[in-house]
């Protein structure tokens, strides 16, 4: 996918093994964008299954983070459980304080 992809990659589209994300400053250059990839992968004859497919969408997930136009964040349902333990953890410790 980096091969075929590599004219693209860091300009407007990132690749992960088969999950291809397409990022874009406007909905016109979206466009084009998505019209560049899906061209690319017809004339290798790769096809995406729809309902894998989102499109147009202002953040998503993107292998544990939240990927949008502030950037990338971690995504808070993965950091959940370290939360809940650091949370007992000092319930724990300053319990156990006079």
């Amino acid at each position: 996918m980096n091969d075929i992809f590599r004219p693209y990659i860091g300009k407007f589209v990132l690749v992960y093994l088969d999950d291809i994300l397409v990022f874009s400053k406007s909905p016109e250059e979206h466009a084009e964008h998505l019209r560049l990839v899906l061209q690319r992968l017809r004339e290798h004859e790769l096809y995406a299954k729809r309902s894998k497919c989102t499109f147009n969408r202002p953040e998503l997930e993107f292998l544990g983070h939240i990927v949008g136009s502030e950037g990338i964040k971690v995504d808070p349902k993965k950091t959940a459980v370290v939360d809940l333990l650091f949370w007992l953890y000092s319930a724990v410790v300053f319990s156990d304080q006079p």
